[in-house]
């Protein structure tokens, strides 16, 4: 065992104890959180506004601080942005993520010099969590990689700003520089075809032995070192033990990584976003992702069902319940207040809260009141992998509102190494799996409003076209799994010729 290996089985038993602590008394950590936040911005324009200094409790926090999104909270980013000071959060953010927006251009999201320090820890703990339950540290002798987006910053009033896989990579450790890959000047490189197959070629010849990224991207990765190398992944890397990931459900991708690794490797799954770590899987055993409860951010979470009400009730996390769909609402020391982060999660445990992504507030389908999520139609793929032994590359889901012929359905936009030649039998299996999950949509089948889901097959290589055409191809960018309109689907079906 080297000395490297040792000393991280070492902090790792350290990690987990501390880690049990604030796990095993949730309320407890979450106000000691919360009240820190209010007191260290109660002099900031948005503390004045809100009377922070007279907030007491969970319950005066929610009534005077309203849920908002980006584009609520935009008057005060655009005073950060334009570089006043102690607007959000005390001074100055030390950088700005750059994200794409919604209906108004690029977000800017501030991080704090208080912030940032969370993202690293968030991600080194997942990893010192995967040694202290495994006893498996001999990776860390090894090179990894991590797939992410140009460290090169621009500067907007005098903050650096950037895509936060880029603003991370300047936070790597140093005892992890050396075992780090790709090379600065790779990492740097825009065109990410281009990138990738720099990635290859500096990485075909060495022990790696973690992997990290987008599955979506990796896989790409793992596509063109097989093409150059000429073997799996698994034999390229015998040393190859840990796949890292996060942003999408990974189920979907499995098969065929494993496929393409040629065995199984471990994963650990993270929960990061430009917003904050709010995180990863602590157990190789259990389902879901343990919640970080003393990071620097209060979570409140809403009912998905009651969210477009007026006025819905915010809960606190020691209120949850088990297997509710959840908008979650986070409070940060990056100074975002009562903010709507999009995603919505369900827990899979209570104690320790452990929660699943399963999908995002404004991506459903819902165009016959079905509300279909993301979560149900990636499980009804992982039944479908499962039962027909798929290799899927990407897929979307959209609703047909206005057929040719017959009544509406739900078509589902598939790109695969291979499908069986009897799609039926698959469009069955992924229908029945949703209706079993959806009592709304099956009502719908049964009243003949809708009919069984379609399933369109893609050419090979359409998702990564229509991401280049869009922009968005590579780094931490992801296609949406389902869509209440045709805008996606309409222009995957453009590109089949």
């Amino acid at each position: 065992m080297s000395l490297k290996s040792f000393a991280a089985k070492l902090l790792a038993k350290k990690v987990k104890r501390d880690i049990n602590r604030w796990s095993a008394a949730p309320r407890q950590y979450q106000m000691k959180v919360l009240k820190n936040l209010l007191e260290s911005a109660k002099g900031t324009a948005f503390g004045r506004d809100h009377d922070f200094e007279n907030i007491q409790d969970h319950r005066e926090f929610a009534a005077k601080v309203p849920v908002r999104d980006y584009e609520a909270l935009r008057t005060y980013v655009d005073r950060v942005v334009a570089g006043e000071a102690d607007v959000l959060w005390p001074g100055k953010p030390l950088y700005f993520a750059k994200t794409s927006g919604t209906t108004s251009g690029a977000k800017y999201i501030p991080i704090t010099k208080v912030s940032m320090p969370e993202h690293i820890k968030a991600a080194r703990n997942a990893i010192l969590c995967y040694i202290a339950e495994t006893g498996k540290a001999d990776f860390v002798d090894g090179k990894m990689i991590f797939l992410q987006g140009s460290p090169e910053m621009a500067t907007k009033n005098g903050i650096q700003t950037g895509r936060l896989s880029g603003i991370v990579a300047h936070y790597v450790p140093s005892y992890l520089q050396k075992n780090r890959m790709p090379s600065w000047e790779t990492n740097c490189i825009d065109d990410w075809e281009t990138k990738v197959d720099a990635i290859v070629a500096e990485t075909l010849p060495e022990d790696m032995r973690v992997i990290s990224g987008i599955p979506s991207w990796v896989q790409m990765y793992f596509e063109r070192l097989i093409a150059k190398g000429g073997k799996p992944v698994g034999e390229l890397f015998p040393n190859f033990k840990l796949f890292i990931y996060g942003g999408v459900n990974f189920a979907p991708y499995k098969a065929r990584f494993e496929e393409l690794i040629g065995r199984k490797v471990h994963s650990i799954e993270l929960y990061p976003a430009s917003e904050g770590f709010f995180a990863y899987q602590d157990s190789q055993d259990q389902q879901g992702m343990l919640l970080l409860l003393n990071a620097g951010i209060f979570y409140e979470f809403i009912k998905a069902e009651e969210f477009f009400e007026d006025n819905p009730k915010r809960i606190p996390v020691w209120e949850v319940e088990l297997g509710v769909n959840y908008v979650m609402i986070i409070s940060t020391t990056a100074g975002l207040w009562g903010y709507n982060l999009g995603d919505t999660v369900q827990f899979t445990s209570l104690k320790p809260y452990r929660v699943i992504v399963s999908g995002r507030i404004k991506h459903f389908i819902s165009a016959f009141g079905e509300h279909v999520i993301g979560k149900e139609v990636e499980q009804a793929m992982k039944v479908a992998i499962d039962t027909f032994d798929l290799k899927i590359n990407e897929f979307t889901v959209a609703p047909q509102i206005n057929p040719d012929s017959g009544l509406p359905y739900h078509e589902w936009l598939v790109e695969a190494e291979a499908l069986p030649e009897d799609l039926n039998a698959v469009a069955h299996c992924l229908d029945q799996e949703l209706q079993a999950q959806n009592t709304y949509y099956a009502d719908l089948l049964e009243g003949s409003i809708l009919r069984t889901l379609v399933i369109t097959p893609l050419k090979p290589g359409s998702f990564n076209a229509h991401m280049k055409h869009e922009g968005k191809l590579g780094g931490q960018n992801k296609i949406p799994r389902l869509s209440n309109d045709r805008k996606i689907a309409d222009a995957l079906l453009r590109l089949q010729g």
